[in-house]
């Protein structure tokens, strides 16, 4: 018969004891040595770890791996931290996908800098919640002055605010909530009668470059848009939004009795890097009364760039601002933020409750965060912007980030001169889009060669590269974000992908040929 009070089954007696060791877990003064010794035991693992990698990646395949971590009882614990760790090590370091290393050429991820390590540890220990003050005191107020130093290197005004937030993703979802809810004021305040908000809603459109990211149609649907609210705008030679098609498409809006609600641009396109026109595009939403925002998730590193900064030009007259730092800023995820010209729109992501943040606490002057923000409990990312700040200082990021930018226009070079390959559109950024097609290859071949040489590389770990669709014809990317890559780790990469290529169109030719005919 079960203890009452013990619905495991255990003794009261065995209870109390596994709560007093479970107590010796915990972080507070009196486990300060615990603290530090299991620390410097996971640290000590990383840099083994990460001393060992010879290589981005070992080439695990799911397969593989899925064995081993299903294998796992987590109702068993092994009670020991160096067994945890080793068990750790089998499950996910030795097969991580090292971001630090000079061969992974792959996607938007950046290595990070040691101060945004310290402020990712110190964060976790003290482990504030940025939604209200009451829980996290000098954190709102440093999460603000960070908004308030990225607006003014945007240059938003005075009236500008913002917030962090997990992402680029959730950044244009928020923005695009603002939006929605700013053209659903201008409808209905100018509507003969009170049009429903269904109505209205399916009338909203936004227009943004071929070239942009899929958020902005998942934003779409999560905002209970229509299914076909969201109008892409053609893209010229550049992969850069074209104004005219633009502006025609927001004369088909108007004479199709539709409402375009924002309009998106993209400071650094994921695949070609590019910039939209942002002065042009601004001065047809001005005309227009349109909301724009600017989608610089991967272009915000240009903000402290020393030579490139104009290459944002237009972007201060944005209604809203995506940024990721931990794109090109050089910060561990997640570490993002969504800033807004009209600090007042924020109120549409308000909603007071009254055991967390009352409305008395505005009239208070009480700073809290969730007023801004559409996530409650949230991390205090912007510890880690914050001593990245402090001890290096925005001018050494720039640095850094244009090293990235100066090697992507050389690797553009190096593939547009070699017979071996096909080169997209120069990058503004760090990314280059190219395929491998010497003279001569059937479209399906080039196709399945550079679908073959990706895949191969990657389950060699030698080095990873991503993949994306141009035209409709497979291309492959590198994306350049480690200013510890040199041109010599490109050409080797290349040369991989080369091999790995023409090994694939030699035996599917030969295949081919050995194959009796009818």
């Amino acid at each position: 018969m079960s203890s009452i009070g013990s619905p495991t089954g255990a003794a009261p007696a065995d209870t109390a004891r596994a709560a007093a060791t479970a107590r010796d877990h915990l972080f507070n003064a009196g486990s300060l040595g615990r603290y530090r010794d299991v620390l410097a035991r996971g640290v000590d693992r990383v840099a083994r770890r990460v001393a060992e990698a010879d290589r981005p990646f070992t080439g695990v395949t799911p397969e593989e791996l899925a064995p081993l971590v299903g294998a796992i009882d987590l109702d068993r614990p092994l009670g020991d931290t160096d067994a945890a760790l080793d068990e750790l090590h089998d499950v996910w370091l030795r097969d991580a996908v090292y971001f630090h290393h000079p061969r992974y050429l792959a996607h938007l991820n950046c290595p990070v800098v040691i101060p945004a390590l310290l402020g990712e540890a110190v964060l976790s220990a003290v482990n504030s919640s940025l939604d209200t003050w009451d829980q996290s005191a000098g954190a709102t107020l440093m999460e603000r002055r960070l908004i308030e130093w990225t607006a003014g290197r945007i240059g938003l005004g005075a009236g500008a605010d913002g917030v962090f937030t997990s992402g680029g993703t959730q950044s244009n979802l928020q923005a695009l909530l603002l939006a929605r809810e700013e053209a659903y004021r201008t409808v209905v305040g100018g509507a003969d009668g009170r049009p429903d908000r269904p109505q209205v809603l399916s009338r909203l459109r936004i227009l943004t470059s071929a070239a942009g990211h899929f958020s902005v149609q998942k934003a779409a649907k999560l905002l209970g848009l229509a299914a076909d609210a969201v109008l892409t705008v053609p893209t010229d030679a550049d992969r850069r939004m074209r104004t005219d098609e633009l502006a025609r498409a927001i004369d088909g809006c108007h004479r199709d009795g539709q409402v375009v609600m924002a309009v998106v641009a993209t400071a650094g396109t994921t695949d070609f890097g590019t910039v939209d026109p942002l002065p042009e595009i601004a001065d047809i939403c001005a005309a227009a009364g349109v909301w724009l925002h600017v989608d610089a998730a991967y272009g915000c590193g240009l903000l402290v760039s020393p030579t490139r900064r104009h290459l944002l030009d237009g972007i201060e007259r944005a209604a809203s601002v995506t940024v990721d730092y931990h794109k090109s800023f050089f910060q561990p995820v997640s570490s993002s933020a969504l800033l807004v010209r009209d600090g007042r729109t924020l109120r549409h992501a308000t909603w007071h409750a009254d055991y967390l943040n009352p409305a008395r606490a505005v009239e208070q002057g009480i700073p809290n965060q969730v007023d801004k923000s559409i996530q409650t409990t949230r991390r205090f990312d912007a510890c880690k912007l914050w001593l990245t700040l402090r001890i290096m200082g925005p001018d050494a990021i720039g640095a850094l980030f244009d090293q990235v930018v100066d090697l992507a226009a050389q690797a553009w070079r190096r593939l547009d001169a070699d017979p071996r390959f096909e080169v997209a559109a120069p990058s503004q950024l760090s990314t280059v889009v190219f395929r491998y097609r010497p003279a001569g290859l059937a479209a399906d071949l080039v196709d399945e060669a550079n679908l073959h040489a990706r895949e191969a590389l990657a389950a060699s770990g030698a080095a990873l590269v991503a993949g994306t669709r141009v035209d409709g014809a497979h291309h492959l990317k590198l994306t350049l974000l480690n200013p510890e890559t040199t041109a010599d780790d490109v050409a080797h990469v290349l040369d991989l992908i080369a091999d790995h290529a023409a090994w694939y169109v030699r035996t599917a030719t030969a295949a081919e040929l050995s194959c009796p005919v009818g």
